[in-house]
């Protein structure tokens, strides 16, 4: 993956609402937002626009409209912010996460058994 799968953050919402609607049109999308978030139709347009440019969506034309599908997965554009973010914030230490996200936050007694319990299923899957 390269840098075109960085997302400004009206990109990263319009993306949510693809992912969870998983394709739609303009007005679809625009149907999903926030009734607080205020974007033009045109706004909207050529955001999707620019993601399909990006390669991170596709979109099909049937009659007059385009729908948008979603080409880059959820799933896979989180491993790849997370890689680039453990690469360019930790020199490439996933320890050095995991160690941040303990230390700087408190964490509840649910959330520190259920942390240990996927560490526990990664050694099992390991070994």
């Amino acid at each position: 993956m390269s840098e075109k799968y960085t997302l400004t953050p009206v990109e990263f919402e319009l993306m949510n609402i693809l992912w969870k609607i998983e394709q739609g049109t303009v007005r679809d999308v625009m149907a999903h937002l926030s009734n607080k978030r205020t974007l033009a139709y045109t706004s909207v347009s050529t955001i999707l626009r620019i993601l399909e440019q990006k390669k991170i969506i596709t979109a099909k034309k049937i009659g007059k409209q385009h729908i948008y599908i979603p080409a880059l997965s959820k799933p896979n554009f989180a491993a790849y912010s997370v890689k680039k973010m453990v690469t360019q914030v930790f020199s490439g230490n996933s320890v050095e996460l995991v160690a941040y996200l303990i230390d700087r936050k408190d964490l509840s007694m649910d959330e520190i058994t259920a942390i240990q319990k996927l560490i526990n299923a990664k050694k099992k899957e390991i070994l």
